[in-house]
Order: structure tokens, then C-alpha cells, then sequence
């Protein structure tokens, strides 16, 4: 291979590596913490542009070189930005479960680069169709761009139990496309970014490229200002959210964390005086038969009395012969109608074993479950005019799926409860990933999310999407607020619980098949 051949690869893989990067810098700003909707934007342009040299390429390099080419840049990039966003993977294999920092470490790249390949697939299909399209309708190829990159972006979030983790919508958060999240959800909102970053690719700062950009702009801004209101105050409620900052390396060993976490959780729980209590995920890390003669029973009891708060506590349930649980149960006042959530969309590896990986499992000292789904439209918790709905630590990450439990729009959830517990990634930026993630969940559905952490971020965040309380992370203590129900759906409420993700499928696919015919008129 010659010196020029290999600093062409060179700059071809450095290039798109650094727009990645920054792609996964925008969902969490590195040292802040602070998504950036703005650097999103620039990182998705920098790898279009990369993407529209390779169609302009094609008469003198070949079809053939320049989709190979476009695949690379595409799944080069997409492997620095799912690496970089979950890189603390690594933390949970080596620094908790043991495993070789160069496994745990390859591991991490696999993933990220397994995942890559939708994204090097949309990208060599965008500048096969886009050939004549770039320069009679770039809005159209613009438009393809969006539709690819969504259906990468879809099929990474649904596919093999799904993993969207970092997907690009979540930059947006805190920007002027956050206001577009009610209608269109997480990966709409990352459309209309992706339809952004080619359109400036295409075009460049010229006038023409600005005009859209500005148009996009002012409807943003007019939503935000202006846009309707979908939902209603149903009432407000008082909350107390327990943190006790247990690390993960402690939380299952009997003579240290489970009975630091018995000891301090039964103590917060007794002294509580709000309506709500909530404990996080595991805050009872061993089964109801393994806890001490006479814990569980006595707690219960405690709730069970007048004028007691309504207590939610993750807790294992189960047995080997039934199956076990990754669950949340309701404590309250005697005659109140039993009640309890059992985690629905489970963490492969973490809470079921994927066929062919046992041998990955057993090197890691990590005390993983085999654990059973709960159904996805279980009934929220009634407790004093609030329908609450848990969700257990992941599951926040699948907006679709905690759009089910709004189908009935008179027994739709006032407040969402998250209970997490994500000390097995350390102090990263995963916590303020996962707090974005929870953020987002309410902007899209209209509601309240009450996140009760074992390290962070422990929040109250209103329907908008706003933190309005937060406990200081990796410290043990309570976090008291109130909230302020909601009811009424918003349009992305209303079209994910009726038909899931087919109407962003569908418009994608659409959006390709008109490309399709449009190329063979140009």
C-alpha cells in the first residue's frame, strides 16, 4: 500500500472518528454534564459532508469504491459515538464484575462497532440512491438522509431486545428541538436534526442552505413559545426519594452493603412523613425469605397503620421454581389494594443470559439474575388521586414502551416513578446520560418523572422535562419535593400507545421508496 493510500485511510477514518466523538460529547458534555443539541448538529454535518464527497466522487472513483468508502465513514463514525457514549461498560465488566481490562475493553468496541454496522448500511444506501438527487432536489436527499438514519437508529433501538442508549435526539434536551419532543418523540426529533446536518452539508452556508435551517428554527421557537398546552394539572403530590449511595462492589455482600442498605433503608422508610416514599432499585438487595426473621413483616405492618405514607421499594421476588422478579412494591395503609410492578424489559446479560454468552458470564464475579418479564401494560398505583407508573432503571430508555400504559386515556399515569440503581458504571456520565433519558421520557409523554436512585441522579422532573429538585449524586441522603400530576395526552402519548414506532417505520420506508422513484426520473 502506498504512503498516499494509507494517509487517505488514515484521514478517512480520523475524520469521521472525531465527528463521532463529538456526537457522543453532545448527549452529555463531558465535565458538565449538559446535553448540546448544537454540537450534535455539527458532528451529524461533518460526517454528511464526508458522505456527500462519496456521490460526488462516484463518476471518478467508481460505484463500487465509493460505497465501500461511504459504509467505512459511516460505521467509523457511529462506532466512536456509541463508544464514547458507552464506554462505562467497561467499568461494570472490570473495575465490579473483574473481568481483563483488555476484554472489558474489546467488549465495549465490539458492541459499539456491532451496533455501527445499521449506521455503515444507511450510509452506503444514502449515496446509492442519492446519485442526481444531491443536485436536482436536495431537500429530497436531505430528506433520505433523515429516513436512513432514523431506520438505524430504530433498528438499534428494537432489534435483539434493543439498545438505544445515546441515540442523537437526546443532545436536544435542553435546545430549541426539544420543543418538537411531544409531538414526534426521541428519534422524530432526531430526524429533524439529521435532515439539519445534510441540508447544511448540501448546501453550506450559503442563502439557500440557510432558509430551511431558518424556517425549521422559527417553528421550534414558535412551539416553544407559542405551542399548545396538551396536558392538565391533575393535582400536586409531596414526594420524599431515598439515596443511599451504596457502591456496587458492596451492595450484595451480607456483612457490609445488604446490611448497610437494610439498616439505613428501614430507618428512612419509618421516618418518612410524605405522602410518597420512594426507595431505588434493589434497595432490599436479598429476597423477602432471606431477610431477617421478622424485617419484611414488620415493615409492612408499619404501613399498613392510619395516616401512613405510600412507600414503593425495589425489591428480588420470587422463587427457583416460579422465576424471579427485578420488582417494585407498594407499602400502604391497611385496606389498600396490593400492588406491585415487575421490571418488563430486562438487561441482557444483566438480568437474562443471551443463548451462547454463558462463557462471558461465568469469567465476570458479578451476582447476575436470571430473571422473568412482567407484562407490558401493568396498572399504575392509585394513591391519593395520582395514577403512579413505576419503570425499573433501563426501562425509562424505551419511551414506546411506557407509551402502552396511556392507551386508555382515562387510566393513564398521572407521574412516572424511576427507580435505578446504575452504581455499577461508577462516577461517569452515564448518570447524567440517564438523567437526560428520564428528561426526555417527560417532555415526549407529558408527565412527571420521579427518579429514586442508589447513587444518582435521585430527581423530581416536571412534565416539561425540567429539573425542578435534585439530590447532590454519589452522597446518601433524601431528596423532599412535590409534583405536580398531569393528565391529558400528548400527540406522541396518543400515536406510540395506539400503534408503538409504525408510524416512524412507516414514514422512513416511504420517504426511501420515493427516493427510489424520484432518482430513476432525474
Amino acid at each position: 500500500m502506498s504512503g498516499d493510500r494509507v494517509r487517505g485511510l488514515g484521514f478517512q477514518t480520523l475524520w469521521p472518528a472525531c465527528a463521532g466523538a463529538a456526537q457522543a460529547a453532545a448527549i452529555a458534555l463531558p465535565g458538565t454534564g449538559q446535553a448540546q443539541g448544537w454540537l450534535q448538529v455539527l458532528s451529524l454535518t461533518l460526517m454528511a459532508a464526508g458522505l456527500a464527497s462519496r456521490v460526488r466522487s462516484q463518476a471518478s472513483r467508481g460505484r463500487g469504491a465509493s460505497l465501500r468508502q461511504a459504509a467505512w465513514f459511516g460505521g467509523v463514525f457511529a462506532t466512536a459515538w456509541l463508544a464514547g457514549c458507552f464506554w462505562w461498560l467497561y467499568v461494570s465488566m472490570h473495575d465490579v464484575g473483574g473481568l481483563p481490562a483488555p476484554l472489558a475493553a474489546l467488549a465495549v468496541l465490539a458492541l459499539a462497532a456491532a451496533l455501527g454496522l445499521y449506521y455503515a448500511a444507511a450510509s452506503a444506501v444514502w449515496v446509492a440512491v442519492a446519485r442526481g438527487l444531491v443536485t436536482a432536489s436536495p431537500g429530497l436527499a436531505s430528506a433520505l438522509f433523515a429516513a436512513l438514519w432514523t431506520l438505524a437508529e430504530l433498528m438499534r433501538g428494537q432489534w435483539l431486545t434493543g439498545f438505544p442508549w445515546g441515540a442523537g435526539g437526546y443532545a436536544h434536551v435542553d435546545g430549541v428541538l426539544a420543543a418538537w419532543a411531544p409531538w414526534v418523540g426521541v428519534y422524530g426529533v432526531g430526524a429533524i436534526a439529521a435532515w439539519l446536518a445534510m441540508r447544511l452539508a448540501l448546501a453550506g452556508w450559503r442563502r439557500r442552505a440557510l432558509k430551511p435551517l431558518l424556517g425549521v428554527l422559527a417553528v421550534s421557537w414558535g412551539l416553544q413559545a407559542w405551542g399548545p398546552v396538551w396536558t392538565t394539572s391533575a393535582g400536586i403530590g409531596q414526594v420524599q426519594l431515598l439515596q443511599a449511595n451504596i457502591s456496587q462492589t458492596d451492595k450484595f455482600q451480607a456483612v457490609s452493603g445488604v446490611r448497610d442498605a437494610l439498616q439505613w433503608y428501614d430507618a428512612q422508610l419509618r421516618a418518612s412523613r410524605q405522602a410518597l416514599v420512594v426507595a431505588p432499585e434493589t434497595a432490599i438487595p436479598v429476597l423477602p425469605h432471606q431477610l431477617p426473621d421478622g424485617y419484611w413483616d414488620s415493615l409492612q405492618q408499619h404501613f399498613a397503620q392510619p395516616q401512613r405514607p405510600m412507600a414503593l421499594v425495589g425489591v428480588p421476588l420470587g422463587s427457583l421454581t416460579d422465576g424471579y422478579t427485578n420488582s417494585v412494591m407498594a407499602l400502604g395503609p391497611e385496606g389498600t389494594p396490593p400492588y406491585r410492578y415487575d421490571k418488563a424489559h430486562l438487561v441482557p446479560f444483566g438480568e437474562f443470559m443471551p443463548p451462547g454468552f454463558v462463557w462471558f458470564i461465568r469469567m465476570m464475579n458479578i451476582p447476575l439474575g436470571d430473571f422473568k418479564s412482567g407484562g407490558w401494560d401493568q396498572p399504575s398505583l392509585a394513591w391519593q388521586g395520582q395514577r403512579l407508573a413505576p419503570n425499573v432503571c433501563y426501562e425509562d430508555l424505551f419511551g414506546e414502551e411506557l407509551a402502552i400504559r396511556f392507551k386508555d386515556s382515562a387510566a393513564a399515569p398521572t407521574a412516572l416513578v424511576n427507580v435505578s440503581n446504575i452504581a455499577w458504571f461508577g462516577d461517569t456520565l452515564a448518570v447524567d446520560q440517564h438523567l437526560n433519558i428520564s428528561r426526555m421520557r417527560a417532555m415526549e409523554l407529558g408527565r412527571p418523572m420521579l427518579r429514586a436512585t442508589n447513587t444518582g441522579a435521585t430527581a423530581i422532573i416536571d412534565h416539561t422535562g425540567r429539573v425542578t429538585h435534585q439530590l447532590p449524586r454519589f452522597t446518601r441522603g433524601s431528596l423532599t419535593g412535590t409534583y405536580d400530576g398531569r393528565q391529558g395526552l400528548t400527540p406522541f402519548a396518543w400515536w406510540a400507545s395506539t400503534w408503538g414506532l409504525g408510524p416512524l417505520w412507516g414514514l422512513c420506508l416511504a420517504v426511501l421508496v420515493w427516493a427510489v422513484w424520484r432518482r430513476r426520473a432525474v
